[in-house]
């Protein structure tokens, strides 16, 4: 398992708010379940010889109320084509998603294989006090999914924390569940996706609770870290 370095970023309530689909922000109709976030001019084969890299998550990763480009999906393709790497970036975020939800979509938007798959779901199972063991199970039903899939995939497992709103003892078991859900099935993990975002006021948007384009800018940095050596 490879551990990024993490900070608890203060007031998380605000900033693990962005994923919540009961906020006014997460109403409007979402996306189709996987759009490129920047499409290529041909469909990738074997032709062109790119891999996928596919980002599965909830409004963080579809980046609301930002351009396609500025959510941090669209900035790591950015940095891909510019340093010329095959791959195909491809953003499946939907607002409002739980792991419940992806669950039952990760199949239809696995129709073709993927390489590298960053998984971020969780945020509003949190949120909404929901059991962590039906948490645990879904998570983990998407990763067999995935490997089932494509058995040689690198996933990406981008952890959550949440405010002690619901008790100090559920935040904690909350946040150490992608710690163990990392080391028992070998992945890639980043402790807390927005560290440095996370209630930061000039990071997010005039709701509080979804990242500027300056907010993206530092998630995709802290992303980055980790694909550099996948990729």
């Amino acid at each position: 398992m490879i551990v990024v370095r993490s900070c608890v970023a203060a007031l998380l309530a605000l900033a693990l708010s962005a994923c919540n689909s009961n906020t006014t922000a997460d109403a409007p109709a979402a996306a189709p379940a996987a759009v490129p976030a920047r499409t290529p001019a041909t469909p990738p084969t074997a032709a062109t010889g790119k891999k996928r890299l596919l980002f599965f998550g909830n409004s963080l990763t579809a980046g609301y109320g930002v351009e396609p480009d500025q959510a941090f999906p669209g900035l790591i393709a950015e940095k891909i084509d510019s340093l010329n790497l095959k791959y195909e970036v491809i953003n499946a975020g939907l607002s409002g998603e739980t792991t419940a939800g992806g669950r039952s979509r990760v199949g239809w938007v696995l129709r073709q294989p993927v390489d590298v798959f960053v998984l971020e779901l969780g945020g509003n199972d949190g949120l909404r006090g929901l059991p962590l063991t039906a948490t645990r199970s879904n998570l983990l039903a998407i990763i067999d999914t995935v490997r089932r899939r494509s058995p040689g995939a690198q996933i990406v497992l981008a952890g959550m924390q949440i405010p002690p709103n619901l008790g100090v003892a559920y935040a904690a078991d909350f946040k150490a569940l992608y710690q163990e859900i990392a080391k028992e099935r070998d992945l890639v993990l980043i402790p807390f996706l927005l560290e440095g975002v996370g209630g930061e006021r000039r990071l997010n948007q005039p709701d509080g609770i979804h990242p500027t384009p300056a907010g993206h800018r530092i998630v995709a940095r802290t992303v980055w870290t980790v694909l550099q050596p996948l990729i």
